[in-house]
């Protein structure tokens, strides 16, 4: 079984306002990750929240999920991801990792670290593409949860990944789209764009 964990916990510092609560078709961009991964292979799925708690939780009533309030939120990405870990069903052989600012990723990607997860038996799964990797990242409990548990700062499990390059089984992607995540207003207005032209892709002729 694997649990997605959704990482919402930021405040946006840069973008100078809760960017996982920008809009995208009057929904905020936190709701459609987590709508995609409760739509996708995934046995649990839990959302970390931080800096806009009571906001993301208003907006996410809807959808079958667990909301945590990681009350570090202030010392970096690690102590979500660490309270993730914490919080996590004992029966969950690996854990999904995405980012609450990539609405991009859909359910198809989703599947796709899992199946590799369970036809490879790697203990870390990556999308990738043109050699260049993104998110979101699998990691396999058994063999990362103490290593999950010791990350510190705001760089999250990037540490693992960089330490560990042979043991990882990537995704190939044709291009890197779904990577693309939102940290100014700049590239909130390119997100908008993309976004409809991912739906005009999807729209049947």
């Amino acid at each position: 079984m694997v649990a997605g964990v959704i990482l919402a916990a930021g405040q946006a510092r840069r973008m100078g306002q809760a960017k996982q609560l920008l809009l995208l078709d009057e929904k905020p961009m936190v709701w459609h990750v987590a709508m995609t991964a409760c739509q996708s292979m995934l046995d649990q799925v839990i959302v970390i929240t931080g800096a806009y708690q009571r906001e993301v939780m208003s907006t996410l009533n809807d959808l079958p999920l667990e909301i945590i309030h990681n009350e570090n939120w202030r010392q970096g990405q690690s102590t979500s991801v660490k309270k993730a870990v914490q919080s996590i069903s004992a029966e969950m052989r690996a854990v999904v990792f995405l980012l609450a600012d990539q609405p991009l990723v859909d359910v198809s990607l989703i599947n796709e670290l899992i199946k590799g997860y369970y036809e490879t038996n790697a203990s870390i799964v990556i999308p990738r593409a043109l050699k260049n990797p993104g998110n979101p990242v699998l990691f396999d409990l058994k063999v990362w949860h103490h290593a999950l548990l010791q990350l510190s700062g705001d760089e999250g499990a990037r540490q693992i990944i960089r330490g560990n390059q042979e043991a990882i089984h990537y995704i190939e992607l044709l291009d890197g789209q779904c990577f693309f995540d939102v940290d100014t207003p700049l590239e909130y207005e390119t997100m908008k764009k993309m976004w409809n032209l991912m739906k005009e892709d999807r729209t049947p002729q």
